[in-house]
């Protein structure tokens, strides 16, 4: 009972990851294209505190992966590799009780 008290706050941490990740992905296109300005101080502030927050996660995966130029996939490995660790937490979680 206790693993899957420990599986169900890991699991919302992750959804929280991966919900801040997309955030990120989404206000960077915004930002590539114009939409909202680097200018502005509370995009400004929202664009480092994300990237403050997932720099230390997203870091060694672009050190790891190739150089695709401009496209940038880390986000997508966080995202799939976060995924399947939920499975798998959740299938332990449940094979203990």
């Amino acid at each position: 009972m206790l693993f899957f008290a420990l599986y169900e706050i890991i699991s919302y941490l992750i959804n929280i990851i991966v919900i801040v990740v997309i955030a990120q992905f989404v206000l960077s296109l915004l930002i590539s294209f114009n939409v909202v300005n680097m200018h502005n101080d509370f995009v400004a502030a929202v664009w480092r505190a994300v990237n403050a927050i997932l720099e230390p996660i997203l870091a060694p995966i672009r050190r790891i992966m190739p150089n695709t130029g401009a496209l940038d996939l880390s986000p997508m490995v966080v995202i799939v590799g976060l995924t399947v660790l939920q499975i798998v937490l959740k299938n332990l979680a449940f094979a203990s009780l």
